[in-house]
């Protein structure tokens, strides 16, 4: 088996692993209210997917906080 033939500093082995990249999630509109949702998940806003309403969302009132 392979052995490494000398020392890996701190440095250079935190640098190696603090290069992976994270990829954008897929957002997309959402075809009813066109807001912006995470795809292959229920919209936020007005609670459909794959067009039937999953959640249901209750709408703020303007006087309430």
């Amino acid at each position: 088996m392979a052995t490494p033939k000398g020392k890996v500093s701190k440095a250079r082995r935190d640098s190696r692993r603090a290069n992976w990249k994270l990829s954008l999630p897929g957002i997309v509109k959402c075809p009813r209210c066109q807001k912006m949702k995470l795809s292959h998940r229920v919209c936020k806003a007005c609670g459909y997917y794959d067009g039937k309403q999953i959640v249901v969302v209750e709408t703020k009132k303007a006087g309430s906080k």
